[in-house]
């Protein structure tokens, strides 16, 4: 049953550039796809390693301007996309190597400075950023010889890297590694105790989701075509987390359930509503009042409950009855 409801919901992403038509939508479906592959990246740390931070828009924006800086200079798509990915990965080694120097509050507090540090250095160095006005790029990739100038090509291409994301989460969970990093979340002591490093555990987690932070940042850049200091804010860090928390940490699904939340209301429901915001921040509450698990894991909760609400009670057994008082 859960395979072939996979096989239909990626049947109908792989088709919805059909039977959606109008190309505003498309490519609002590709920026939800953008940002669940930010949000599942984010999922590593929060979710199964337990380390809430708000300094992924930092690691997320090195991908976005790197690769801005490289296109900018004339180099072609495969070495920009290296060349971001890999300052991405050395940036989040060294967001790792001072955050985990801390835990908890401390933690939080460290990735905060981190990633301010970076917003900081997007908005004054001038000369290698363009400050506040940000920058510009005048073209996208073209794998294997394909366009991706209009809405369908793009969102097409973005689903295969979102998928190969879904795909390596899922690798991920089911691994050894997955299992060790779920460890130092639940039992640092006892993991110490087994030989496990819980430090070096806890840092290539870092590093796995950090990765995935500069492919979603890779593809932001290719999508507007823009980077400013806005994308490495804090407050993009706080909407990548509401997205895992909404959609509930530490599943596989939970963070796209809370991509589209978020785009949806901010880019579809704000053309309608005038205080979307506060439409956006009353569903946060409902969910974490009614569903504190998450939208996913709470979900698939009510949905047991009410398959096993409405399953017929057997009668009692002869037997039964015969031995009652």
């Amino acid at each position: 049953m859960k395979i072939v409801a996979l096989l239909l919901a990626f049947a109908a992403l792989a088709s919805l550039p059909f039977w959606l038509g109008n190309a505003y939508y498309i490519n609002i479906a590709a920026q939800v796809l953008i940002y669940a592959v930010l949000a599942m990246g984010l999922n590593v740390l929060v979710g199964y390693a337990g380390l809430v931070t708000l300094g992924h828009a930092g690691l997320f924006g090195v991908a976005c301007y790197t690769a801005a800086t490289l296109i900018n200079a004339g180099h072609g798509s495969i070495i920009v996309a290296i060349g971001a990915l890999a300052a991405t990965v050395v940036a989040t080694a060294i967001f790792a190597v001072l955050a985990l120097r801390g835990t908890g509050l401390g933690f939080v507090m460290i990735t905060v400075a981190l990633g301010e540090i970076v917003w900081g250095i997007a908005f004054r160095w001038i000369s290698l950023t363009n400050g506040d006005n940000g920058l510009s790029i005048n073209t996208r990739p073209q794998p294997f010889g394909l366009a991706l100038d209009n809405a369908p090509a793009f969102y097409w291409a973005t689903l295969v890297v979102f998928l190969i994301t879904l795909g390596c989460m899922a690798i991920f969970v089911a691994s050894p590694f997955g299992a060790a990093v779920r460890g130092t979340r639940d039992q640092p002591r006892r993991m110490t105790a087994l030989g496990y490093n819980v430090w070096l555990t806890r840092f290539l987690a870092f590093l796995f989701s950090g990765f995935w932070s500069g492919v979603a940042g890779l593809l932001y850049l290719y999508y507007n075509q823009f980077v400013s200091p806005e994308t490495v804010s804090l407050s993009t860090s706080a909407e990548a987390l509401l997205m895992v928390i909404a959609g509930g940490t530490a599943t596989l699904f939970g963070p796209i359930f809370g991509a589209a939340l978020v785009v949806i209301i901010q880019d579809v429901a704000s053309a309608y509503i005038t205080r979307w915001n506060f439409l956006l921040g009353a569903i946060f509450v409902l969910i974490v009042v009614f569903m504190p698990e998450g939208f996913v894991p709470g979900a698939v909760r009510l949905w047991r409950w009410a398959i096993a609400a409405c399953r017929p009670r057997a009668p009692p057994s002869v037997l039964s009855e015969e031995r009652a008082p």
